[in-house]
């Protein structure tokens, strides 16, 4: 079969490998979409050690089963399907108490086992869900991001989300921003350097966008707030001065939610946490029933996953991958269509 590989760091290659018979327990899957995760740019861009090459990447899936498992009973052959990105032990403590996406022993597609950027992938029948009749492929492959938006507006359901910050409109800060609008009813504000992916947030609905170069993010929400500051901040980028500007920019009494991975490190002003009661909450992937959830917002139209992403083949997939990391102009999002 054809995939993208990760032979070595600063590598990718089309290239030809075996496909392997899946396990009792697992499904071939013909893979029919696999977005470009923001998290796989950064392992490749930083040599992260946490997707060590060689490795076959991509946790963010769709396609039809293509042969089954001898023990699998609860999934048809040709069925359409999403895949879950990680899996699941479903036994340990933390997955017994539901927080199956946190699992200790959690495996995750391109990380821990061979991922998507394929032709086919093995996934345990367990981590599948029904993958909507109208709904494309290109959209349904990002059921997993947005469901990474949709946890966010679980996390913080008891809070108030009248007024919201979200730094960074990539990916996960444009699906948090949907996820937000239409589950919680927020105005979200949006900011970023780039004027393209202000553009795409203004045209999902933003209550207003921030160009970071120009603005101070935290002096525009305070502006807008008579002094106080946003309910809610999405650090959806992870840098150290994103985490600051997180807090800057929120109210007394606050929550902000850090789910950015770019930068491990930093030192800010604790006083601006403790006195005013702010909260800080880290947030990771998400459950298979945010992933359904996920994909009824996209089926029903609420969400736009189609207008801003691009469609690769998997023989431009070095392509995608390079233009995705260097992140010009309207190249925000990009699907690999095997």
């Amino acid at each position: 079969m054809r995939v993208l590989q990760y032979p070595a760091f600063d590598q990718l290659e089309i290239r030809d490998l075996d496909v392997t018979p899946p396990k009792p327990d697992e499904v071939r899957l013909k893979v029919a979409a696999c977005g470009i995760c923001g998290s796989e740019l950064e392992s490749f861009k930083n040599h992260s050690p946490r997707r060590p090459p060689p490795l076959v990447m991509g946790h963010e899936f769709c396609g039809t089963v293509a042969e089954l498992g001898a023990d699998v009973r609860n999934v048809k052959q040709g069925a359409r399907v999403v895949s879950n990105s990680l899996v699941p032990c479903g036994k340990c403590v933390r997955c017994t108490r539901g927080d199956t996406h946190l699992c200790a022993t959690r495996q995750i597609f391109g990380m821990h086992r061979p991922g998507a950027f394929a032709e086919y992938v093995n996934v345990p029948a367990r981590c599948l869900i029904p993958w909507p009749e109208n709904l494309p492929a290109e959209a349904a492959s990002l059921a997993e991001p947005l469901a990474n938006g949709i946890h966010i507006v679980n996390l913080t359901k008891h809070y108030p989300a009248a007024t919201v910050l979200v730094i960074g409109a990539g990916p996960i800060g444009l699906f948090t921003q949907q996820a937000l609008q239409v589950l919680r009813g927020s105005k979200v504000h949006v900011a970023d350097l780039s004027p393209e992916r202000l553009a795409v947030a203004k045209k999902l609905g933003a209550a207003g966008v921030i160009n970071s170069r120009a603005q101070d993010p935290a002096k525009v929400m305070q502006e807008l707030t008579g002094g106080e500051g946003a309910d809610l901040v999405i650090d959806a980028v992870g840098a150290s001065v994103t985490k600051k500007t997180s807090l800057d920019a929120l109210r007394p009494g606050g929550v902000t939610v850090w789910i950015g991975l770019h930068e491990n490190t930093l030192t800010f002003d604790s006083y601006n946490v403790t006195l005013p009661e702010k909260q800080i909450l880290g947030t990771y992937a998400a459950t298979i029933e945010e992933l359904a959830h996920a994909l009824q917002l996209m089926a029903s139209g609420q969400v736009d996953a189609l207008t801003w992403v691009q469609r690769f083949p998997l023989e431009q997939g070095v392509e995608a991958f390079k233009r995705m990391v260097a992140a010009k102009g309207n190249d925000i999002k990009a699907v690999i269509c095997p």
